[in-house]
């Protein structure tokens, strides 16, 4: 390739800038002006090459240790949001539920700063948010800061993402640019919509250059998830050490009672809609060529509607029943112990004891994001002085209606707890298809409302200094204030004691529950219900009835303290508040940084970088209402509590220029995450445990003032080759030291007023560390002939290893374990062609497996993991551009529909599988178009 090239013309329409317009800080995000156009002799880059050298530009020259997706990135690949595209990235690894990545990890870790523009936001009382509710239109690119500057917003211990959207001035003039496809899944059979368009120009005026651009993006998602589950916890036959249960009666001759099996199998669907349409706009003024002021606006939203099916089926104990469903302690027979390990059970049937129970929960749920924000940059001969100020509003709320049932009986239940990775059963001889079979068990409604506020100021000024070893001084301030409050209610009755059929409820017909399985293991599938529309449409006549049965309720238990609640909270046709449901916080924050930029040769080696410190003040109050439930009376206690210190957070990063293509990088930072605002809730839940036989006296729930902040220190270096503008080979190896990840823990304490206490809160783990190195190639076959030169590929692998020490309070030698989250190996494949009107992509990701959480094993000082299976998928894209401006697409996403798989050991070397997930594949066909 010759001549200059002209950085690309992305997806959406997005002008040329040139390269030398390298990236600035996260915290003090400027546009480039637009490039005059090019010359006579640029040639003009656009496509996919242009996304690859847009984002290999903005890694080669960042400040920090960067990586990126540019927006034709996106457009190009099958992914709906910004999780989805970060999938991709070298480093990152996502989690995924419900059809979409919906949890982002950088190099292993969560704990991520997100950024819009470079400004803070979140979502309702969190402090960062979903990134996939970034519809992928609404984008121009991704930067994933993998370690910090003095300058940027304070990243969490993983990084700091910063999602980038267009402003007028990135434009030439006029733009309308958009596209629109329809997606098909076939889990769900469902087709939706995905779409955007913009609308853009720019004028030249008396008063100077005036840019209005504004962006509209939906996306409607239907899905249908189908799980297969054995239970996590596990029992043998003859109970479990200081567990109340008699033994299990075991009719096989000569396998004993000592095999573990779990405490249930069943099935479970989610089912659901998700809507995110997406409003943003940016208005630019530059009256000379100094100074630019700005306004810039966002609403983001989702919308979702929920029904959740799940049957248990029960091998326990029948006296953990409730009242009514007293039954017959079950019989274990047909037991088939694993050959290799006669501790696992292959297969076996349950007769008598519980009968299978199910429940169909329905919700809609709700949010609604505003930033708005407004600023100015003024550059001189020396100096550039810029200042954005923005405010943030967001809402989430939640109304959930469920409605519990059970069979009739208890049916003899076969069951193999590993068919084809998951569980698998049946009930011989019963008619699940008749309503005279089923009764109903209970009524649950919950509403919930959270809401999040914040102010933020910077001011930033960078002035030349004309040293000759440091070239120039960045200096700024930053000032946040930040509310966030949650209030929730709910009420539950059990209504199983009973008997009430489920077919004389106010909700009409039951209907069969469909399920999404695509594979033949699972045996039971379906079973009757209420339709979704009927609970929600009937729902107060439901809970009418649910008030009008809890006198007979009582009567049956009247020194139940909690049930007399729980019938009080049906009085009402609204759900109460709970008064120990939520919390309020305010946080003020105030941060200062200095940093340096140096660039000096040693050697004939030009060595350039950053030095800074960046100082922050957290000052919060955090308030919340402790339930306490003892002696037959429920009392609350308002709590209070309030933390305020101060981080020193140096760093430092240095580059070192071998030759114009091959360079080298090496950084060190320190980092702080603050908890969040429910783990800081100083409230707790203790109610005393009246049950006979009870291992704890109390049970108690809740958050945790002394949390502290999580910590790092973060070594880093790199080595970066870039042989051509569309190719690159580059590795990282890194280290952080870390302390305090924040995990929710079950321990147990010796209380003075409770006695034996088991509590469940968050806990400060101990200290650890995460090593890893990254590697990543990328490059189009220009130098191949004809055809074959539009052929090129994107390479990378990233290797982690992480260990954390539990909480002390877990026990005086507490274990390390694997840092849970963190895959050892995740590769990305992918390639490209490129050539005339035709462009297709065919991407591979596979992550290896991690542990997903831990949990103490029954009557063991053993702690477990229940760890992920390895998952691939494998995606492709293709577009074709018959006439200008006009590109038609097709696509389809998770061709491989792996089903994600977990598992659970109840032993050191042996152990379950728990769920089995099958998601769904994708089709699209679309066109874009830009005039």
């Amino acid at each position: 390739m010759t001549g200059t090239a002209v950085m690309p013309g992305v997806a959406m329409g997005q002008a040329a800038v040139t390269p030398a317009a390298a990236p600035v800080s996260a915290e003090a995000p400027v546009q480039a002006p637009a490039a005059a156009g090019p010359a006579a002799d640029d040639i003009v880059v656009t496509g996919v090459r242009a996304s690859l050298r847009s984002a290999q530009e903005l890694k080669r020259n960042s400040s920090s240790i960067l990586d990126a997706v540019v927006a034709e990135d996106i457009g190009k690949l099958p992914d709906n949001n910004a999780s989805e595209a970060l999938a991709r990235v070298t480093g990152v690894q996502v989690n995924r539920s419900n059809d979409e990545a919906n949890g982002v990890l950088i190099r292993g870790l969560p704990d991520i700063t997100t950024t819009f523009n470079g400004r803070e936001i979140f979502t309702a009382e969190n402090r960062g948010v979903a990134l996939q509710d970034f519809p992928a239109g609404a984008l121009a690119a991704l930067e994933v800061y993998k370690s910090g500057t003095a300058d940027l917003i304070e990243p969490g211990l993983a990084g700091l993402v910063n999602v980038r959207s267009r402003r007028p001035f990135d434009f030439k003039g006029f733009e309308i640019a958009g596209g629109i496809r329809g997606n098909y899944n076939d889990q769900s059979g469902k087709l939706d919509p995905v779409g955007n368009i913009l609308i853009t120009d720019r004028w030249d005026t008396g008063i100077g250059e005036i840019g209005a651009l504004v962006n509209f993006a939906i996306t409607r998602t239907r899905y249908r998830n189908a799980v297969r589950f054995n239970d996590q916890g596990t029992r043998t036959a003859a109970g479990d050490a200081g567990n109340a249960t008699d033994d299990l009666a075991v009719a096989t001759p000569g396998v004993g009672t000592d095999f573990r099996f779990p405490n249930s199998v069943g099935n479970y669907f989610a089912t659901g809609t998700r809507t995110r349409p997406s409003v943003n706009g940016s208005l630019q003024w530059r009256p000379n060529d100094r100074l630019e002021i700005y306004a810039d606006g966002l609403w983001q939203a989702y919308r979702g509607e929920q029904s959740n099916e799940n049957f248990t089926a029960l091998l326990t104990d029948a006296t953990l029943a409730l009242p009514g469903q007293t039954g017959t302690r079950p019989t274990l027979s047909n037991v088939v112990l694993d050959p290799s390990d006669p501790r696992k059970v292959v297969s076996m049937t349950k007769s008598g004891g519980l009968a299978p129970q199910m429940f169909r929960s329905t919700f809609n749920d709700r949010t609604d994001t505003y930033q708005g924000a407004i600023g100015f940059v003024w550059k001189g001969d020396r100096a550039r002085i810029s200042s954005d100020y923005a405010y943030t509003y967001s809402t989430y709320s939640q109304l959930e209606y469920s409605l519990d049932s059970r069979f009739a009986s208890s049916p003899t239940t076969n069951v193999e707890f590993d068919r084809d990775g998951g569980a698998s059963f049946s009930f011989p001889g019963f008619d699940a298809t008749n309503p005279d079979n089923y009764i109903w068990r209970g009524f649950y409604q919950k509403r919930y409302h959270a809401t999040g506020g914040g102010h933020q100021w910077r001011g930033d000024v960078q002035l030349d200094t004309d040293l000759p070893f440091l070239q120039r001084l960045d200096f700024g301030l930053r000032w946040v204030s930040r509310t966030a409050r949650l209030e929730q209610g709910d009420r539950y009755l059990a209504t199983d004691a009973l008997g009430i059929p489920l077919a004389s409820l106010p909700t009409g017909q039951l209907e069969t529950v469909q399920d999404g399985f695509r594979q033949p293991a699972a045996q039971f599938r379906n079973w009757l219900m209420p339709s979704r529309s009927a609970i929600r449409s009937n729902f107060d006549a439901l809970r009418a009835l649910t008030y009008s049965v809890g006198p007979r309720l009582i009567a049956r238990d009247p020194t139940n303290l909690d049930l007399r609640d729980n019938v009080a909270r049906f009085a009402q046709e609204e759900i109460a508040l709970r008064p120990d449901g939520g919390f309020r916080a305010q946080e003020s924050t105030y941060a200062a940084y200095l940093m340096g930029h140096y660039d000096f040769t040693v050697a004939g080696v030009e060595i350039d970088g950053t030095a800074g410190v960046r100082v922050v003040n957290n000052d919060g109050t955090y308030s919340g209402v402790t339930r306490l439930a003892t002696d037959g009376v429920i009392s609350f206690v308002p709590q209070d509590n309030r933390q305020n210190y101060v981080d020193v957070l140096p760093s430092f990063g240095m580059r070192l220029k071998f030759t114009d293509k091959l360079q080298g990088r090496l950084g060190y930072t320190e980092t702080r995450t603050r908890p969040s605002f429910s783990q800081l809730n100083p409230a707790f839940n203790i109610t005393r445990n009246n049950a006979t036989g009870s291992l704890f006296d109390a049970n108690g729930s809740g958050g945790n003032p002394d949390l502290v902040p999580l910590t790092s220190n973060n070594f880093d270096a790199t080595l970066e080759w870039y042989f051509a503008p569309t190719g690159s080979i580059t590795a990282s190896v890194f280290y952080r030291d870390l302390f305090g990840f924040i995990s929710t823990y079950t321990s147990v304490v010796q209380d003075p007023t409770y006695g034996r206490l088991q509590v469940s809160r968050p806990e400060n783990a101990g200290s650890g560390r995460i090593k890893g190195a990254e590697a990543n190639f990328q490059t189009f076959f220009d130098f191949l002939p004809g055809l074959l030169s539009g052929f090129g590929t994107q390479l990378n692998v990233t290797y982690l290893d992480g260990t954390n020490r539990l909480p002390s309070t877990l026990g005086e030698e507490a274990p390390v374990v694997p840092i849970t989250g963190v895959s050892k190996w995740t590769y990305n494949v992918t390639g490209f062609y490129e050539k005339g009107p035709i462009s297709a992509r065919l991407s591979y990701n596979r992550r290896s497996s991690f542990v997903d959480s831990f949990t103490r094993n029954p009557g063991e000082a053993q702690f477990a993991g229940v760890s992920v299976m390895p998952i691939s998928r494998l995606d492709f894209s293709a577009s074709y551009t018959p006439v200008e401006n006009i590109t038609l697409t097709a696509d389809v996403s998770n061709i491989l529909a792996q089903p994600w798989r977990n598992f659970r050991n109840f032993a050191a070397d042996a152990g379950y599988p728990v769920d089995v997930r099958e998601e769904g594949r994708y089709y699209s066909l679309g066109v874009r178009f830009r005039f």
